[in-house]
């Protein structure tokens, strides 16, 4: 269940005809944290006319989310033409913005959809990524002795131990990727009180 996603935010600049297009590309996995990205490009061209946008949130072969904006351009001519090159980019939790600075020749429709992709591409090959392991939480209830030994298959796994509780035994919340759950459950029942899957 990994997938590539944003390591670092890039941006470039890309002119045609006097006109500048300027793309942010980066990690974003929410629509709160598309908007605070947002917010601070909007922060550095306070001038700007247009800060068109798109984002895909989760694996790319199946998002949780998209959306775009095309901010006062004609209908389909930014926010689509930056969504549709995120689309074929395999690449989640990501947001791209273009801001634009009009040069004082008009591009046309086709002009603005050909250079608002551009734009969007030329941010994506600059783009380094890293995988991103979906985590899946889960709770172990556990008695004192075996408290290692989960902890050690917890990190075999690659996953990760949010927070332990103890008392009468050791309660662990762990996170854990996908594929390793059912081997994870497997060696936890002989020995564990309780596991649940939170989101069951």
């Amino acid at each position: 269940m990994t997938y590539p996603v944003p390591a670092k935010q890039v941006e470039i600049l890309y002119e045609i005809k006097k006109s500048k297009f300027i793309a942010c590309a980066g990690f974003a996995n929410s629509r709160e944290s598309a908007m605070a990205l947002l917010d601070s490009v909007k922060q550095r061209y306070p001038d700007a006319r247009h800060h068109c946008w798109a984002y895909v949130f989760g694996n790319p072969n199946s998002p949780s989310s998209a959306a775009m904006a095309d901010d006062g351009e004609p209908s389909g001519t930014a926010g689509k033409p930056i969504l549709n090159v995120l689309q074929h980019k395999d690449i989640g939790d990501i947001m791209i913005i273009v801001t634009r600075y009009f040069g004082g020749i008009k591009l046309g429709a086709g002009g603005l959809v050909r250079a608002y992709s551009a734009a969007a591409q030329q941010a994506i090959d600059a783009l380094e990524v890293r995988q991103e392991i979906k985590l899946e939480p889960l709770s172990v209830d556990i008695g004192f002795k075996h408290e290692q030994f989960v902890r050690h298959l917890v990190e075999q796994a690659q996953g990760k131990i949010a927070n332990c509780n103890y008392g009468s035994s050791v309660l662990i919340n762990v996170e854990l990727p996908l594929d390793a759950l059912e081997d994870f459950k497997k060696q936890m029942a002989p020995i564990a009180f309780s596991v649940s899957v939170e989101n069951e």
